[in-house]
């Protein structure tokens, strides 16, 4: 007995990648995008909707004469992800169905955490308040952090202020408490990973989240560039190009923070350097080391990566946005090609929460696919009707 998938397999499998990617739609659209015949895709929707994968949606409005196709769709009962921003300062958590549709979101100031097993406990009873509403088991959950993630379950360099967090603890606690998959990430992978999702035609890309730490994270061809070692991405230990500190005591909120009180700017916050009056030349001093640790960042990831686009994301994008016209005009006086540099809109929480809900459907999706792959088999040698994943 055979155990490879058949063409028909692989049609199948075709068709939902459609439906998941963009449900409700027709058959005539799914006929479409899928190059497949009509009797192909026929047959293909009426296992999918025996399995439990598929389901009929609203009727398409037709005008004129002619039959109504009904729109298909995913069924709440397939499951749902949730995407996790677990912040030193604010907690998001984004959960949405397989087709990546939203059922709930809520963004809250992150609790005082005394160990990691009462931060999971209160991660995780956010999780299912969020998730109360959804439907089916919960298929994936990642989790973004400040701080850099080996393997999707070790931390290293975390904020100061999570320090409890570094290592695998935190993955091993809160899989510990749900039935489901768990993988950390850097919000800075998270956040690069919510703009590459929402644009396919970036290639190579770098992107410095200038938060509470100074995260970095980076892509060639479209994919994430993840290290073996926990040395991998700690661009923050670089110098600044200023005096003897490093980019992170310039690029992050508490070092940018501590270097402005040091020139004389008395602030309670780091966004009152640019919401409110100061001293005009400590805060010029300020921004002319803010500015040279951007171009210091630009250029090492320039010169090394050779990136064709350039992200700030994070706390301090307003910053960014201010020196960005000066850090360009000295890039483009050192560097034969500069590349392209951008400030991107960021909701705090929720911005990164969606990266991760990025990252738990392309998991979710290539176990469905697997499953649906392997389901002649199952069904075959364990009598089973539907696959499971």
């Amino acid at each position: 007995m055979t155990t490879n998938p058949t063409s028909r397999d692989y049609n199948k499998a075709s068709v939902l990648d459609v439906v998941l990617s963009h449900a409700p739609l027709t058959r005539n659209q799914l006929i479409e995008l899928t190059g497949l015949s009509k009797a192909t895709v026929s047959r293909a929707v009426e296992e999918l909707r025996a399995d439990g994968f598929v389901v009929d949606g609203g009727v398409d409005e037709v005008t004129g004469r002619g039959r109504r196709s009904t729109f298909l769709d995913l069924p709440g009962t397939t499951g749902h992800v949730v995407g996790i921003s677990f912040g030193v300062q604010t907690t998001g958590v984004l959960v949405t169905d397989l087709r990546g549709r939203e059922i709930q979101h809520v963004t809250v100031p992150t609790a005082d955490h005394r160990d990691v097993e009462d931060a999971a406990r209160w991660l995780v009873d956010l999780v299912k308040q969020t998730a109360a509403s959804a439907q089916g088991p919960l298929r994936q959950v990642v989790a973004a952090v400040p701080g850099r993630v080996r393997g999707g379950t070790e931390i290293f360099g975390p904020a100061e202020s999570m320090k409890i967090f570094a290592g695998s603890g935190l993955h091993r606690a809160i899989e510990d408490l749900v039935d489901a998959p768990v993988l950390l990430d850097s919000d800075a992978n998270a956040s690069l990973l919510g703009i590459l999702t929402n644009d396919a035609t970036i290639t190579n890309a770098a992107l410095f989240s200038v938060s509470t730490i100074l995260n970095f994270a980076s892509c060639t061809d479209h994919e994430l560039a993840r290290g073996s070692t926990p040395t991998f991405g700690d661009i923050g230990v670089l110098s600044s190009g200023t005096g003897d500190g490093v980019l992170d005591e310039l690029l992050s909120t508490r070092g940018l923070l501590r270097f402005a009180r040091k020139r004389g700017l008395d602030l309670e916050r780091v966004e009152a350097l640019w919401e409110g009056p100061h001293d005009e030349a400590a805060r010029a001093q300020v921004l002319e080391a803010f500015t040279t640790a951007i171009v210091t960042a630009v250029s090492v990831v320039a010169v090394t990566l050779d990136p064709e686009s350039v992200y700030f994301v994070g706390r301090l994008r307003p910053l960014v946005d201010e020196v960005l016209p000066e850090a360009r005009r000295r890039l483009d006086q050192s560097l034969p090609t500069v590349p392209e540099i951008k400030t991107v809109p960021h909701l705090i929480g929720l911005s990164t929460a969606q990266g991760a809900v990025y990252g738990c459907l392309t998991m979710a999706h290539e176990r469905l696919r697997d499953a649906v792959l392997g389901a002649r088999h199952q069904s075959q040698t364990a009598q089973q009707s539907a696959p499971a994943f």
